[in-house]
């Protein structure tokens, strides 16, 4: 297949350019900075340069290379800005949509989050309704996760792909990331609040296999949903932190989600089934 991916140079996107290549796909990979071009063709894709809230030029590079499908992997986390990651799920995700209307384009997969949920006492499913009712500044990422899905369920042929907390190298929890930096400075307490993990390499890997899954929303979050006084130690021992303080109470949001139907309706199976192994099996370590 043809496959167009949007956010091809982020922690996901490096990662899975080369999945596809080597499963026999013609790829072209979208940066809006022409410095990242010789990545993408490192990495075996074409490089196209499209400002992705340039709704003209977003249309004009979709049906030029009239892709079978586009995977949607933008984000603007690098710096916790999030409402530019807002804007992106918003304006970027409606250009990409309606960019692929007029190309004729019928298979989307997105990249969305496990914590969007609202409150609730066990990791939710896929069934949980999204916090829409959330207060600000929670509201903000909600409504771009809500108008996010709701564009890419347009499509014909659409997965979400509702990501857990990423870690592994570039992302927030990687060694040279911002949480590491908090561990370190022991910033970052220990709470009652549930998260759900994923590698990013599990995570690139759920992308490659939904282009074969079903339409719809699905969790690809690890098997073990945790309180922070649960990973939090095992995170700063794997980065040699201080002992983490804990400071007690939690969100009603913070509860994980159930990765049940990625693994038993679809065959997930991630490399990393839990944080727990993640941490300690020296994937933080690896990348000083």
């Amino acid at each position: 297949m043809k496959i167009f991916v949007a956010g091809s140079t982020g922690v996901v996107g490096r990662l899975l350019l080369p999945k596809l290549v080597h499963a026999g796909h013609e790829v072209v990979g979208m940066t809006h900075a022409a410095e990242r071009k010789p990545l993408i063709r490192a990495l075996g894709a074409e490089a196209m340069i499209v400002d992705v809230f340039d709704r003209d030029e977003v249309r004009a590079a979709v049906e030029d290379i009239r892709p079978d499908v586009i995977i949607h992997q933008l984000t603007s986390l690098s710096q916790w800005n999030v409402e530019e990651n807002a804007r992106i799920r918003i304006e970027g995700t409606r250009n990409l949509v309606d960019a692929a209307h007029a190309a004729g384009v019928r298979r989307m997969i997105a990249q969305s989050i496990a914590w969007a949920y609202e409150s609730g006492n066990h990791p939710a499913t896929e069934e949980v309704p999204l916090d829409v009712e959330a207060p600000m500044p929670r509201k903000q990422t909600i409504n771009g996760v809500v108008a996010l899905e709701k564009a890419v369920a347009e499509i014909p042929h659409h997965v979400i792909l509702r990501y857990g907390m990423f870690y592994g190298p570039g992302t927030w929890y990687g060694a040279d990331g911002m949480m590491a930096d908090k561990a370190r400075n022991r910033q970052l307490p220990a709470t009652d609040g549930v998260t759900s993990f994923l590698h990013v390499e599990d995570a690139a890997n759920a992308a490659l296999l939904a282009l074969d899954w079903p339409n719809g929303p699905v969790n690809i979050v690890d098997d073990e949903p945790a309180a922070g006084t649960e990973w939090l130690p095992v995170y700063s021992e794997a980065l040699q932190a201080p002992i983490p303080e804990y400071q007690p109470g939690k969100s009603g949001w913070e509860r994980g989600a159930s990765n049940a139907k990625a693994r038993n309706e679809y065959g997930w199976t991630p490399l990393f089934p839990t944080w727990r192994s993640g941490f300690t099996k020296g994937t933080i370590r690896e990348e000083e």
